[in-house]
C-alpha cells in the first residue's frame, strides 16, 4: 500500500496541484488513507490509476466535494465503481492537444496522412478541422479552417524557437489505433470521455462535445487493437502519395518498457514522421536530449523523430519550443 500512498501523493502534488483543487484535495486524502488505499491496492496494477478511479467514482455519481465526504460515499459505493474500472480506461481525448502539434504538422508540404496511436475517439485527428487563437511575442495570430471559424476554438501559448502557424495542413486521410476506440455516436462513450475531465474543466467538457460533432460528420478509420500488433497494417492503408505522420500523446506511459522498445523500433522503420508527445520519463533516449538547465515541471516531451522540439502542457495551453543544436 505504500505504493498507493507514494503514487496519490505524487499525482496530487506534481498533476493535480492548481489544475484541479478537488483532484489535488482527494489524491493527498487517498495518500493518507490506509483504508481505501487497501482497496486500491487490490486492483490490478494498471487499474490503480488516480485519473481511472476517480473518474469511475463521479461516473457512478461521487459528489464533487472535501475528501471526508468522497472518502464516504466511495466506501459505501465501492461495489459499483469497481467494475467500471475494470471495463473502462483512461482514454482521454483532448482535442487541445492538436495546437502543439500543428507548428510541425502544417509545416509539412503537400497532402498529409494522420495516423494516431492511442487514438480513443479520434479527436486529435481533426488538426485541420479547427480553429486556433496562438499567443506569440505578445501577439495574437488567428487561424481558420478554410471554410470559416470553427465551432472548436482552441488557444495556445507560443515561446521559444518556432513560429505562428500560418496554414492548415492538407489531411487526406486520417486513421487511429486503440484498444477501444470510441464512437462518438454513442452517448455512452462520450459520457465517459466526459467523466475523464476533471472536474473544475468545464472548458474542456464543452471543447469535448464541439470536437466530437466535427468527427461525427466526418469519422475516421478507428482500428481496435495492441498498437504494437496494428501499427505497420495501419501505416500500410495510409494513401501513398501522402506523408504519413504517426502522432501519440501522453499514451505510451501505459506501456511497459519492452513495449514500448518495441514500438519505438517499429515506427522508426516506416516511411513516416513521428511525432511523440510524452512525459518526460517515457522516452528517456529522447529527454536525454533536452538541453542542460532547462527545467521540467510536469510538461510533455514533443519530439519528432526522436528529437525533442518543445515542451507542451498536457492541455494544449502551452508550446515552448527548445532550442535547436
Amino acid at each position: 500500500m505504500e505504493i498507493v500512498a507514494d503514487y496519490y501523493q505524487r499525482f496530487a502534488e506534481l498533476e493535480a496541484r492548481g489544475v484541479s483543487a478537488i483532484y489535488e484535495d482527494w489524491g493527498l486524502g487517498v495518500a493518507r488513507d490506509v483504508h481505501v488505499q487497501s482497496l486500491i491496492a487490490a486492483l490490478p496494477r494498471h487499474k490503480q490509476q488516480a485519473n481511472l478511479v476517480f473518474a469511475a467514482a463521479r461516473s457512478q455519481g461521487a459528489p464533487l466535494d472535501g475528501y471526508d465526504v468522497f472518502r464516504e460515499w466511495l466506501n459505501s459505493a465501492w461495489t459499483e465503481v469497481v467494475p467500471v474500472i475494470m471495463a473502462r480506461s483512461t482514454q482521454t481525448n483532448e482535442a487541445a492537444r492538436c495546437a502543439t502539434l500543428l507548428p510541425h504538422i502544417a509545416a509539412i508540404p503537400g497532402p498529409v496522412a494522420l495516423l494516431e496511436v492511442g487514438a480513443s475517439a479520434g479527436l486529435c485527428l481533426y488538426p485541420d478541422r479547427y480553429s486556433y487563437r496562438f499567443t506569440s511575442a505578445g501577439a495574437r495570430h488567428d487561424l481558420d479552417p478554410q471554410d470559416g471559424p470553427s465551432a472548436v476554438v482552441l488557444d495556445c501559448a507560443l515561446s521559444g524557437p518556432g513560429w505562428p502557424p500560418v496554414r492548415m495542413p492538407d489531411v487526406v486521410w486520417r486513421g487511429g489505433i486503440d484498444l477501444n476506440p470510441i464512437d462518438v455516436a454513442d452517448s455512452e462513450s462520450v459520457d465517459w470521455l466526459e467523466a475523464l475531465i476533471w472536474p473544475e474543466h468545464d472548458a474542456r467538457r464543452e471543447r469535448l462535445h464541439a470536437a466530437a460533432g466535427v468527427v461525427a460528420k466526418d469519422p475516421p478509420l478507428l482500428v481496435a487493437g495492441d498498437l504494437n500488433m496494428q501499427i505497420a497494417d495501419l501505416a500500410a492503408r495510409a494513401p501513398r502519395d501522402a506523408t504519413l505522420v504517426i502522432f501519440h500523446s501522453a499514451v505510451l506511459v501505459y506501456l511497459d518498457v519492452e513495449q514500448r522498445r518495441r514500438f519505438v523500433d517499429q515506427v522508426s522503420r516506416l516511411d513516416a514522421v513521428w511525432l511523440s508527445n510524452e512525459g518526460s520519463q517515457v522516452l528517456p533516449e529522447t529527454t536525454a536530449q533536452i538541453p542542460a538547465g532547462i527545467k521540467l515541471n510536469g510538461d510533455l516531451v514533443l519530439a519528432r523523430d526522436g528529437v525533442p522540439v518543445a515542451l507542451t502542457a498536457p492541455h494544449g495551453q502551452y508550446y515552448r519550443g527548445l532550442p535547436t543544436t
